[in-house]
Parts: structure tokens; C-alpha cells; sequence
């Protein structure tokens, strides 16, 4: 089974199979001792290919561990915070703020998408997404007062640490069915995020803009999907560092922390903002 974040979705290697299946004709099958074997059908020319294959270098040899998982997703939250401090004191407004997004957006395809770990392109999206963040953090700040910003940042630091001792005591498990459930959910929040931005593109009305429980309840919703969101993100990093991955793919783990992370602190920050607007 897959992840269902996008970061790790397109990478075998974060597929429970494991790092030794990585590059292993389908038809193979483990020998004793945990080796893998050769297919029975394999040719003279391809065992010969198998040998010539250079070694293992010194990046590829090293393993994943937990705390090459928490620099590297330190590193990529260092420059979004620089980031977020560009958009929040340049006041770059609201259309250079939506061009910062649609780079990040597409920046962040290209990184998740490509089969090589790209440090570059993580980096280069989380300063275009921090000048998002800091730009629509200031937006939500002058229409709403001051404290908001403070407030969406602990709920996230709060949330993650309740995702993390959940997942950890075995509270919530990240199962086939668990997954199965989130997907659904998750894209049929997106679709309904779709349709209300294009009915209020056109219309200016909005679903987060109506009086009453409704907009409270979606925005609730949303704070709930990116939270649990965060259980499939660990326990697929945990899978990873089972299978031995290589240590650069500990830049994926920490690229898929952050951009769950980062849309967690936006469902957040737009939950008090409806909250403070319906006082």
C-alpha cells in the first residue's frame, strides 16, 4: 500500500516492499539468508550485467535514521520561515502572494514527481510557499486582529504533537482501511475546495462566508483531514527507515512533513478566522 501523501506516493521506495526489492526483476526471489536470488530464467548476459554493476558509493550506503528525518525537515522549515518573514514585512500583495503559491505549486510537483531526491527544488519551494504563508498570514492578521497568527502556530505545534503520541501509542493506525478512508476524504475535500473557489470567483459569495455552523463545520473538517493526514506521513516514514532507505531520502520524508505541516497551519489559521468573525 501506497501513501497517500503526494510526496511519497510516486517513490517505490517508501512502498512497504522494502529498499532490497529496489532495481529486482519481478521474478525474482529472496535466497536464504535474505540475499536475493537469481530468476530462474536469468541469462548469462544479465548475470554478468549484475556483476558489473559498480559498487555502492558512500552516499548510497548510508541509511535513513530518524534524526537525518528531523535536520533535513529543519533545514526546508528554516528557509520557509525566511520566507514567511519576506512576505509578511515586504507586503508583497495579494497577487505576487498568489504567483508565490503557483510557483511553489508547481515547483513541488516537479520535486515529488522526479524519481532522483532534488534538495534544490525542495528548498526553492519553501521559500516561494514561506512568502505565501507570510503574505496571507498578514492578510488574515489586519482583517481579523492581531493574535491570530500566534494562535493557528500552536495549534499546529499542538496538533502534530497529538498526531505523534496517537500514532505512537497505537491510538490511531495508519491501516489499509484507515488510508482508504482518507483518500476519499481528502478528495472530496479538494473538490469541494475547487467548486466554492470558483463559485466565489464568479460570485463572490463563499461557503466559508456564510453566517451560522456551516462554515465552522467545514473549517473543522479541514483542520481534521490535515491532522490525521500527518499519521499516514509518520507511518510511512517509519517504513522507510525499516527498509533501509538510502540517507537522502530522509530530504523526501522532511518535504512531505512540511508540506503537510504547512497546509495544517492554513486550515488552522482560517478556522480562527471564521470563529473570530462569527463573535
Amino acid at each position: 500500500m501506497e501513501s497517500r501523501n503526494p510526496v511519497f506516493a510516486n517513490s517505490g521506495e517508501w512502498k512497504r516492499g522494502g529498499y532490497a526489492t529496489f532495481d529486482a526483476p519481478s521474478s525474482s526471489r529472496p535466497a536464504r539468508g535474505g540475499a536475493p536470488a537469481a530468476p530462474a530464467d536469468a541469462s548469462a548476459q544479465t548475470l554478468e550485467d549484475w556483476y558489473r554493476k559498480p559498487s555502492a558509493t558512500p552516499e548510497q550506503s548510508r541509511r535513513m535514521t530518524l534524526d537525518d528525518v528531523v535536520v533535513r525537515t529543519g533545514m526546508l522549515f528554516v528557509v520557509l520561515l525566511a520566507g514567511a518573514a519576506i512576505g509578511w514585512t515586504a507586503q508583497v500583495g495579494l497577487l505576487l502572494a498568489i504567483g508565490a503559491a503557483l510557483g511553489a505549486m508547481v515547483l513541488g510537483i516537479w520535486a515529488q514527481a522526479s524519481k532522483k531526491v532534488r534538495p534544490g527544488l525542495m528548498f526553492a519551494y519553501a521559500g516561494l510557499q514561506g512568502v505565501f504563508v507570510g503574505a496571507i498570514s498578514q492578510w488574515y492578521t489586519l482583517a481579523f486582529g492581531n493574535g491570530l497568527v500566534p494562535q493557528a502556530v500552536v495549534g499546529t505545534l499542538a496538533a502534530f504533537g497529538a498526531m505523534l503520541l496517537a500514532y505512537k501509542t497505537g491510538l490511531i493506525r495508519a491501516t489499509a482501511r484507515f488510508r482508504k478512508i482518507m483518500t476519499i476524504a481528502v478528495i472530496g475535500y479538494l473538490i469541494f475546495g475547487l467548486v466554492n473557489l470558483g463559485v466565489a470567483l464568479f460570485t463572490g459569495a463563499s461557503v466559508y462566508g456564510m453566517g451560522g455552523i456551516i462554515p465552522v463545520l467545514v473549517g473543522g473538517l479541514g483542520v481534521t483531514l490535515a491532522s490525521l493526514f500527518l499519521v499516514l506521513d509518520f507511518d510511512y516514514i517509519e517504513q522507510g527507515i525499516r527498509n533501509g532507505l538510502p540517507q537522502q531520502e530522509a530530504w523526501r520524508a522532511g518535504f512531505g512533513l512540511m508540506v503537510t505541516l504547512v497546509w495544517l497551519y492554513l486550515e488552522i489559521l482560517r478556522l480562527l478566522a471564521i470563529l473570530r468573525g462569527s463573535d
